[in-house]
């Protein structure tokens, strides 16, 4: 077991009726490259009538990009962005000089048993980055190229 430094824990945070738990940082280890975070998004699922709802809050100097592998989120921020993210696709932002953005169930989702799972990796941006103005990007399951086996297959 000498090849096993250290066992990373996740910690839970409280978004709101979302649960993620994030494992980098972790206490041993603060620095990860540039500062990074990579967590774990959602419960198994959520009853009828309940969806994920992270509140709207403030990013700066940082880029984000969420996967789902179940369920679908909608996203609203601060430069008018109005757009879901399902299974496959991938929405990156960029907070730059700053944003406000929320994520949360539409009544889609609210309907019917909601199955939700997804990962989130952020990382801090350059020095010489962070005040660039702040973007949002949607690439949709489509789009994205699909790897298996470590071959391209689109």
């Amino acid at each position: 077991m000498d090849a096993i430094e250290t066992a990373l824990i996740p910690r839970a945070l409280d978004l709101g009726a979302l649960a993620v738990r994030r494992a980098l940082p972790a206490p041993k280890r603060q620095m990860v490259g540039p500062p990074l975070f990579f967590g774990r998004m959602g419960p198994p699922g959520f009853l009828p009538g309940r969806g994920p709802d992270v509140r709207p809050h403030p990013h700066i100097g940082l880029a984000t990009a969420s996967y789902h592998y179940r369920g679908r989120i909608h996203h609203r921020d601060s430069l008018g962005t109005d757009a879901g993210i399902e299974p496959g696709a991938v929405n990156w932002r960029v907070a730059g000089h700053g944003i406000i953005h929320s994520e949360r169930s539409d009544n889609a989702i609210q309907t019917g048993p909601a199955p939700f799972f997804g990962v989130q990796t952020w990382a801090a941006l350059p020095k010489d980055h962070e005040d660039r103005p702040a973007t949002f990007q949607h690439a949709a399951a489509a789009n994205l190229p699909l790897l298996m086996g470590g071959k391209n297959c689109a």
